[in-house]
Parts: C-alpha cells; sequence; structure tokens
C-alpha cells in the first residue's frame, strides 16, 4: 500500500508541474463534479457479449478542474489554442460489481464448471487521478457569451489508477485463496497439469490508462455549464478486476466505459 500512495504521490506532483507550465498565462478556473454510471469489461463474462456489458455496471464519481485560456491575449501562435483547448484535470473513483454472463456460465448450462462460474463473483474498486486535454472544434469565447447554446468536443489523455479487487466465490469452501473453487480451464490444461496457479489477483495495484472521450457542453449561465461525457478508459494492467486467466480469449487488458453528466462553474 505505501509504494502505490507514493506512486501516486510523484504523479501528483507531476500533474501540479504541468499545471504550472500551464499558468504561465493568465487562465480562468473551472471546477465541477462529475458522476453517472460505467460499464467494466474484463475476464468476466464474454467480450463483446451484450449481456456481460449490460451486466456488469457500477458506478463513478469525481471532481474535476479546467483551465480555460479564453481570456488569455490572442497573440499568435497561442490565439487557436486558447479559443479551442481546454486542459482538465481529474480525481475521481469507480466501483463495479461483476459476475460471469454468456453461454459458459447461463443457468441452463450444467455440470461443476458451469457452477463455479455462477459462484464467482468480484467488485472493482478504482482511484484515478489524471489530465486530459480538451478540444472544442468551435470558438469557446462565442460559446462563452451565448447563454443556453451547446458545443461539442473531443478529449485525450492519461490516468494514474490505484485498483483495489475484490473476489468472492460461493462455491465449494468459499475461500479466494483455493484455486479448486474457480473454473478448472483456468488453471489446468485439459490432461491435468498445472496451468496457472495466480490468475485471481487479490491486491492492491496501480496502473496507468488511456483515456478518450467525446461530450458536449450546455451553457447554462454565463458562469456555469453542464457537461454530457462518454469516457473510454483503457488500463494498462489485466489484473484491475481481480482475474487475469491465460485463456486465449483473454487478448485484452480491462477498459471501462463511463457516462458521466458534470456541472462546472467559472472562477475568475
Amino acid at each position: 500500500m505505501a509504494p502505490s500512495l507514493k506512486q501516486l504521490s510523484i504523479v501528483s506532483v507531476f500533474i501540479m508541474g504541468i499545471s504550472t507550465g500551464f499558468a504561465q498565462n493568465r487562465f480562468t478556473n473551472e471546477f465541477g463534479i462529475i458522476l453517472g454510471p460505467t460499464a467494466f469489461q474484463s475476464d468476466f463474462g464474454e467480450r463483446r457479449d451484450f449481456e456481460s456489458t449490460a451486466g456488469n455496471t457500477g458506478f463513478g464519481i469525481g471532481i474535476v478542474h479546467f483551465m480555460n485560456f479564453e481570456d488569455t491575449p490572442g497573440y499568435k501562435p497561442y490565439a487557436y489554442f486558447n479559443d479551442h483547448f481546454k486542459v482538465r484535470s481529474e480525481l475521481s473513483f469507480n466501483t463495479t460489481k461483476l459476475k460471469h454472463f454468456g453461454k459458459w456460465a447461463d443457468a441452463s448450462k450444467t455440470g461443476e464448471n458451469a457452477d463455479k462460474l455462477r459462484a464467482h463473483t468480484g467488485e472493482t474498486q478504482n482511484f484515478d487521478i489524471g489530465m486530459q486535454l480538451d478540444y472544442f472544434p468551435f470558438s469557446l469565447r462565442e460559446f462563452s457569451y451565448a447563454t443556453n447554446s451547446f458545443t461539442p468536443f473531443v478529449s485525450f489523455g492519461i490516468h494514474y489508477t490505484l485498483y483495489n479487487p475484490k473476489v468472492y466465490t460461493s462455491y465449494g469452501d468459499g475461500d479466494p485463496k483455493n484455486l479448486d473453487n474457480f473454473y478448472g480451464p483456468w488453471y489446468r490444461h485439459s490432461d491435468g497439469t498445472i496451468r496457472d496457479t495466480e490468475f485471481v489477483n487479490i491486491e492492491i495495484g496501480t496502473t496507468f490508462s488511456l483515456v478518450g472521450s467525446v461530450g458536449t457542453r450546455y451553457k447554462v449561465s454565463y458562469y456555469s455549464d453542464f457537461m454530457l461525457d462518454l469516457r473510454w478508459q483503457h488500463y494498462f494492467s489485466d489484473k484491475v478486476d481481480g482475474l487475469n486467466h491465460k485463456l486465449p480469449s483473454n487478448k485484452s487488458n480491462d477498459y471501462m466505459v463511463w457516462l458521466n453528466i458534470g456541472f462546472i462553474h467559472y472562477f475568475d
């Protein structure tokens, strides 16, 4: 736990350093809160399966800060940047309850392995800190004076994640450290020899993630906006969900989709 917090502190200082660099130009501060449902795609259930996507959903909440440069003097070469970009910093938390879906865990499927899948559940708990660059194709200066108007944006950035997965099973003795309580092909080959003994992860860890989103802002008043943001977040780890089996079906790291609604207030 201590090394993770140390790494988180280093990332925080790095973000503050980047913010200081941007701060050499005068900017407006924007603070807000975001929240909304999440869909977590992992080794629970089958990828690209609608039932898995719809079933493994959770909730996220966060606080955001934007550096708004639209009032900065518009001298070249920064005039276009000032009128079309904001720098976003974020601290957020998301959690999702996980279970297995798809044909292998369907209620009609019988057998020991099907019972083990249905008995196996999990939970993700992730703290995020990071930065994104929001690009607005239309003029921010014009948007700032146009109450009851919309403006779209796209965003891209990188986050640092502290993950704390939970693993549960009601099969056998209910011990998540007992491999015999889990789906057999994850840890045994068809001939009975051991394939993997570390596919279950119940340890706190850290990873980076790429974040991309599309959204829009709605101008409520001169000093406040509503924001709708659809985010895709790809983690650089496959252990965020607490499961990392080595079967060929496990080809991708964990990722999350988050639809969040935010309220943003401007401060001079």
